[in-house]
């Protein structure tokens, strides 16, 4: 062994390169390359009448101009639809180039190819399409009416519709004393990664090999669609994810157009061609997320514990579903969270709008669900008088009752188990550091001076590490040097390092010996991809099992050469040597070339080598019939079930009484993601997380007006937090083993943003005393929410009326209570001019 590497807050191997202006991007590469561009649908839905290009085929530069019509085969076939469900009775996905009809703006209609992108968007500007329009769907109260139809062959607009359902609802329903129903709304949000996508292609005539660089989270994939699609031997693809500036889930799906037509005009013109996305793009054509209603009916007793929980909800998966239906699936069973309801149901109409298609983002579905699960507790609480946390702690599955299986089927299709963790212990770290306890103290003193505090809280469960597969690949060279490769790509987690610190810790190298590559077909053909929170759980225990495999092999040649026993060997700082007798070792660079019985000298290793020469038995083969040669092994790693890790934040608001901005004094976060290999990493993680949550909760919103046009597709009117708006992220974590892989990890990735509109919408509500049932929220909304409370229409909060009576006594607060980590205030754009309905139904037998 080395040193300890696992727990070890070590500095990311990557950052050098990348803030010193040495990564390499998409659009670093391919400088001589043609470029594409393409005329997009400026109408939500309509038919395409006619395409007049007659106007831009004589600009000069011009390469070559497409529409549908001159697609071959495969390629003008529609796109696939990567995930069939049963209950998706429609799935629809569209075309590389729009056949006949668009259903959202932003849909590809012509490709111009020209010698550069300025002369390609010119022509562009001179082709004329011919539209008729059609009635356009937009937003999930029109899908569901079902007077317009995105797609003529699918009644009402349901794409899919599906029920899951543990134990006799109903009658538990009837059975509970009390019960409430809730009418939530979260809106649309988009990604927005820095870089937006891009692919670049080379075809390679004498050999008929095509080379791909795409900006994409899932290579392989992209990998095996562009074959299929042109009809290629996989063997003749390559696709390399380079330098990837983010994706956040909008580049898991594949293929996007541009990703089967670049690679097809490359092959077809003879040229590399690239195309990358501008802004406007990218917010016009790429995926959006998280839109639902949702209804959610609950039973409950005195003590607050869930006897019956019914849930429906309404998804938007926009105009296509080339992904399936995974988003909705996932809201469905991983709104239970860290409790154990009586019986639950949940039923859900995924819906075509027209409108950009929905795919996962960061949390995929689980920002939902917390939330619906989340504000249901709140309500449960404020019905009975009893504290939010206590309420939550009486329904928690406890640690002695894991594994936990809730009866229901998780995405995958495989029962929804947890492994591993202790939510009370969870939830005494959250209580502590916030200073729950000392709230009220606290409230009493902001209100003595004239401002309005809150307290948030919000719980969640987050299934990660889903398979089916990821491998790793290991070569020790015989200077040393350790090659390491995955097949998932990387967009800024910080894997160059956590993969190191796993095959340092396994190999008992040093950490910069060790060079990851990721996302390179040439180096692992066999790969899933970057999502789902599965990186450190799928690669991080294939690295470790081929490590283990390298290891194993490395200490049985040295033990031939040093002639001992391989369980007398050690290997430390990339030496391996005896136990107890340091001095007598060998490097692991000299095995690696006595595993690879070259008999020539290339370097100091080699000649280092010719000591052991004749150590090997001379009636055996070099290599033996069941060895290889080199100093190298794969691994796969394929576990039967998700890992699931979970969590808790609570956060600390103030509402201004005038102006009814919302600030962030204090956000506190619980983590437990099992073994933690990197801590610095983790914490990365989760602030990233909850900055992109923040964004969710109070700025983010995609505006559609009612003809589908995207009133703020751009960085000028999309609010998202700055630095300054993104609090300080007080952060400790749990670390309960998960059993179901050998390094004991669970995901971390998407942790930081499930639960963060929850327990916003929590804070702000608990310092206004009425329900908020909507998120995002601005400060236009909620004075709008104020002057609706004052009239009457927005019922009050039992604990607000309590607290008007009985006044909470003056004390010291707890010196960390709404320590100030936010200077500045969220901006009060209007988002859409909407209003925040809270419509919530107490029904309490007398």
């Amino acid at each position: 062994m080395t040193t300890q590497m696992f727990g070890a807050p070590i500095r990311r191997k990557e950052d050098p390169r990348l803030v010193t202006g040495g990564g390499r991007y998409l659009d670093d590469l391919g400088n001589d390359a043609l470029a594409a561009a393409f005329v997009r649908s400026p109408h939500a839905h309509a038919r395409v009448v006619d395409i007049d290009a007659s106007g831009a085929v004589d600009v000069e530069g011009v390469v070559a101009i497409y529409t549908h019509e001159d697609l071959p085969g495969a390629v003008g076939e529609p796109l696939p639809l990567l995930i069939p469900h049963p209950t998706l009775t429609h799935g629809r996905t569209g075309y590389a180039l729009a056949k006949d009809e668009v259903n959202h703006v932003g849909e590809p209609v012509v490709m111009v190819v020209a010698t550069d992108r300025y002369v390609a968007e010119d022509a562009c500007q001179r082709i004329r399409v011919t539209y008729e329009q059609l009635p356009v769907v937009v937003g999930i109260e029109k899908a569901r009416d079902g007077e317009a139809l995105v797609h003529d062959d699918v009644p009402g607009n349901v794409a899919a519709h599906m029920t899951q359902e543990v134990g006799d609802v109903e009658a538990a329903m009837a059975r509970a004393p009390h019960h409430l129903t809730l009418d939530l709304d979260i809106e649309r949000s988009a990604c927005t990664p820095m870089e937006g996508k891009g692919v670049y292609a080379r075809w390679d005539a004498e050999r008929d090999e095509l080379r791909m660089y795409s900006s994409t989270q899932t290579s392989t994939g992209v990998r095996a669609a562009v074959a299929a699609k042109l009809g290629l031997p996989l063997q003749k693809v390559e696709c390399i994810a380079p330098d990837v500036g983010g994706g956040f889930g909008v580049k898991i799906m594949h293929p996007w157009p541009e990703e089967v037509l670049v690679p097809w005009a490359a092959r077809l013109i003879g040229q590399p061609v690239k195309w990358v996305e501008d802004r406007r793009e990218h917010f016009i054509s790429s995926a959006h997320e998280r839109g639902q209603l949702q209804r959610v009916t609950v039973g409950f007793d005195d003590d607050g514990r869930v006897l019956a929980l019914d849930v429906k909800f309404w998804h938007d998966n926009g105009a296509y579903t080339p992904y399936g239906i995974i988003v909705p699936i996932i809201t469905s069973t991983q709104l239970l969270g860290p409790y154990k309801p009586g019986a639950y149901r949940c039923e859900f109409w995924s819906l075509y709008t027209n409108t950009v298609l929905v795919t996962p983002y960061r949390g995929a579905g689980r920002p939902q669900g917390c939330f619906a699960m989340e504000r249901t507790m709140d309500s449960i609480a404020d019905t009975l008088g009893l504290d939010r946390a206590e309420v939550r702690a009486r329904n928690f599955i406890l640690p002695e009752e894991m594994p936990y299986d809730h009866g229901l089927l998780f995405q995958d299709g495989r029962p929804l188990k947890y492994d591993s963790g202790d939510f009370p212990a969870s939830l005494a770290k959250l209580k502590a550091l916030v200073g729950w306890d000392d709230f009220a103290a606290y409230r009493a003193a902001a209100e003595a001076e004239g401002r309005k505090v809150g307290l948030g809280i919000g719980c969640y469960v987050e299934g990660t590490g889903v398979g089916p597969y990821e491998g790793g690949h290991i070569q020790i060279e015989t200077s040393g040097r350790v090659n390491v490769s995955t097949g998932l790509t990387s967009q800024g987690q910080g894997h160059e390092t956590v993969f190191a610190q796993i095959v340092a810790e396994e190999l008992g190298v040093r950490l910069e010996d060790v060079h990851v590559t990721t996302g390179d077909t040439r180096r692992m053909p066999y790969a899933v991809g970057t999502f789902a929170s599965r990186a450190a759980v799928m690669s991080g225990n294939a690295i470790a099992l081929a490590a283990r495999n390298v290891r194993a092999k490395a200490l049985r040649i040295a033990a031939d050469a040093l002639e001992v026993s391989p369980d007398d060997l050690e290997i430390v700082d990339g030496t391996v040597r005896v136990k107890g007798a340091p001095t007598t070792s060998i490097s692991l660079g000299t095995v690696s070339v006595l595993s690879n019985p070259l008999r020539y000298a290339f370097d100091e290793a080699a000649r280092a080598a010719t000591q052991f020469a004749g150590t090997f038995d001379p009636d055996k083969p070099p290599v033996a019939d069941d060895d290889e040669p080199g100093l190298e092994g794969k691994d796969f790693y394929s576990p039967t079930q998700a890992t699931f890790a979970n969590g808790m934040h609570a956060a600390i608001v103030e509402t201004d009484p005038v102006t009814a901005e919302i600030r962030i004094l204090r956000y506190c976060v619980i983590h437990d993601c099992g073994t933690m290999i990197n801590p610095m990493i983790v914490e990365g993680q989760v602030h990233g997380g909850v900055a992109q949550g923040v964004g969710g909760a109070l700025y983010e919103r995609m505006a559609y007006d009612e003809s589908g046009q995207l009133l703020n597709a751009s960085f000028m009117d999309f609010l998202m937090p700055y630095a300054s708006e993104v609090p300080t992220v007080e952060a400790d974590h749990l670390e309960t083993p998960s059993p179901l892989n050998p390094l004991g990890i669970k995901g971390a990735g998407e942790a930081g943003c499930i639960p963060v509109s929850a327990v916003i919408a929590s804070a702000i509500e608990d310092a206004e005393g009425f329900p908020i049932t909507r998120m995002p929220i601005s400060p236009s909304e909620l004075w709008d929410l104020r002057r609706r409370h004052a009239g009457g229409e927005v019922p009050s909060l039992h604990r607000a009326l309590h607290r008007a009576l009985h006044r909470a006594p003056h004390r010291a607060p707890h010196p960390g209570l709404g320590r100030p980590t936010s200077p500045a205030t969220p901006a009060t754009t209007p988002r859409d001019g909407s209003t925040t309905t809270a419509a919530v139904t107490k029904e309490t037998p007398a």
